[in-house]
């Protein structure tokens, strides 16, 4: 990799840590390369980004953003899952872990607030930003079909009392 490719991936990783909301930092253990390539492919369904670099460039990159941070973590051969909802790449790295002992998670970062694994894995377990607007589109739209149920139900018995009074006269 020469100087202009180093430059080129250092503008890109700070592009990248200056418009996601979580970064999680992994250990890769010998990692084949489909195996890599069913992780990329899980992250972008996700919505999530994942890639491999060395960590003397992501130290440069994370310098002037809010995750100066993971530096701390960025020792040995790391990989770094990102995403702009704070809990897509959490929960695709935590989920590819447990079925995959070769990818270890070491921690990650909201921001300036740096996540332990353990705080990776209690994000991972939130639910993410589309399941949230899910229910809350469920909870904003029960109460109006009750209202709808109630204004139609005098009607409805209305209905069934004067049917029941023209069956009795026509009989």
């Amino acid at each position: 990799m020469d100087r202009a490719q180093k430059a080129e991936l250092v503008a890109e990783l700070n592009r990248t840590f200056s418009e996601v909301g979580v970064v999680v930092v992994t250990r890769n253990l010998g990692l084949t390369v489909a195996q890599s390539m069913d992780l990329r492919n899980k992250m972008r369904e996700a919505g999530a980004s994942y890639r491999v670099a060395k960590n003397k460039l992501a130290r440069i990159a994370s310098e002037g953003t809010a995750y100066t941070s993971l530096n701390d973590l960025l020792v040995g051969p790391t990989g770094l899952a990102s995403s702009v909802d704070a809990v897509a790449a959490a929960k695709v790295a935590v989920d590819f872990a447990k079925t995959n002992d070769k990818l270890e998670i070491v921690g990650g970062a909201m921001g300036a607030i740096v996540l332990d694994v353990d705080g990776v894995k209690a994000l991972a377990a939130l639910p993410s930003l589309d399941e949230l607007r899910a229910k809350i589109v469920g909870l904003v739209q029960a109460p109006a079909t009750k209202v709808v149920q109630i204004v139609q139900a005098p009607a409805g018995q209305l209905a069934r009392v004067m049917g029941a009074y023209a069956a009795k006269d026509a009989a």
